[in-house]
């Protein structure tokens, strides 16, 4: 158990990297039509909106700056996502294709409570002595 406990820090770092990057990719295919997905058209709501926050809040979280906050509005999206665009066709995720969905809202609000963590830019920045004038 000593093990985890000692890497308990590192492996939320590489967590909180990974999701940002991967939610990153879901904007960027999202907003510019990559990896085989159709761009949605700027501006309309909600799936440009989507990739907007999508893009932004992956990029702040896989940096860690403003984690907590950019994880909040990156979970409340995806949880949006899934009662408007997935719950109505059945209840649980497997039966309404909102895995996705459910997996990066939950994730993202156990970021918010986390925070950016070791390897976090702001963190970083924090420690950075300043220079002397």
């Amino acid at each position: 158990m000593k093990l985890f406990d000692r890497g308990r820090d590192h492996v939320l770092a590489l967590f909180r990297i990974v999701l940002g990057f991967l939610f990153f990719c879901h904007g960027a295919s999202t907003g510019f039509g990559l990896w085989g997905h159709h761009a949605a058209p700027t501006g309309q709501w909600p799936g440009w909106w989507a990739a907007l926050i999508q893009l932004a809040g992956g990029a702040l979280v896989a940096l860690g700056i403003g984690t907590r906050a950019a994880a909040v509005i990156c979970s409340g999206s995806m949880a949006f996502a899934y009662f408007t665009v997935h719950a109505g066709s059945a209840v649980l995720p497997i039966e309404n294709g909102g895995e996705q969905a459910a997996i990066f809202a939950w994730a993202f609000l156990l970021l918010a409570f986390t925070g950016g963590g070791t390897w976090s830019l702001a963190g970083v920045l924090r420690r950075a002595p300043l220079p002397a004038n």
